[in-house]
């Protein structure tokens, strides 16, 4: 039998072996129904949220993603006058980064995710509004779509809408690196330290990965993010961060707003 040629070391760790080639054994196109979503669409992992703008919205239910473990509806609605998508991307990068190739697949060009995450600074506030523009590449699903690099960066232009955006509305916010990761039981004092001395200052777990699908696929990503529990190399300390139920609606509807601007 003839060996393969790979376009990477074979010798090198599997996570290092990246494959250039578009067109994998397993395609969006072979698993997505015929829809055509909005250009625009919001990936909202607060599923609390996401049932309160159905109801009092009437979205529709425009496609259904059955899986094993959990199920994702995608909806659509109407804003000022323009259609835009929304969907829970689940939690995790692979999910997340699944979930997100459907949707270019449907016709998604546009995205915007909002969410929450650990911070890494005691000094940032539960409930504050940040926007990651750098990643730190902790988690696997990011190398399988770019070559491996330490970092990647948030979209320019998604980016640019976030933070006018939030400008306009004066909320105030800061522009932070992330560190994503896809274990959150092995955040170690000595890895939140190094991180911390990266510039990492939240950490979380899709941010990466959403990034690097986006740069692959050539689509337009941002992401918005409030800081919730604090992840310290004195301690952990959950903060009550899902109670802020006023931040998390707030955050969905600037999200649509800046993915509209896009």
């Amino acid at each position: 039998m003839d060996s393969i040629k790979t376009p990477f070391d074979n010798n090198a760790f599997p996570i290092l072996h990246y494959d250039p080639e578009v067109n994998a054994l397993l395609n969006p196109s072979d698993t997505c129904k015929d829809i055509q979503l909005p250009k625009h669409v919001v990936m909202c992992f607060f599923r609390d949220v996401i049932g309160k703008i159905v109801e009092e919205h009437q979205a529709e239910m425009v496609f259904f993603n059955k899986t094993e473990a959990s199920d994702h509806p995608f909806y659509v609605f109407e804003h000022q006058g323009k259609k835009i998508a929304f969907f829970v991307p689940g939690v995790g990068a692979p999910l997340s980064a699944g979930l997100m190739e459907e949707a270019i697949q449907m016709g998604g060009r546009h995205f915007i995710a909002v969410g929450g995450c650990g911070v890494l600074d005691a000094d940032i506030d539960t409930g504050q509004v940040l926007v990651p523009s750098r990643a730190i590449r902790g988690e696997g699903t990011s190398y399988h779509y770019l070559p491996p690099t330490a970092e990647i960066a948030m979209n320019y232009r998604a980016q640019l809408a976030i933070e006018m955006t939030l400008k306009k509305h004066e909320i105030p916010f800061h522009e932070v690196k992330t560190w994503t990761t896809d274990a959150f039981y092995r955040e170690t004092p000595a890895k939140v330290a190094l991180y911390r001395e990266q510039g990492a200052s939240i950490v979380e777990m899709e941010a990466a990965a959403f990034m690097a699908v986006a740069e692959f696929r050539n689509v337009e990503f941002g992401q918005i993010v409030y800081g919730g529990d604090l992840v310290h190399p004195d301690g952990w300390d959950k903060r009550a961060w899902h109670s802020k139920t006023d931040v998390r609606e707030k955050l969905f509807w600037l999200a649509v707003e800046a993915c509209l601007a896009l």
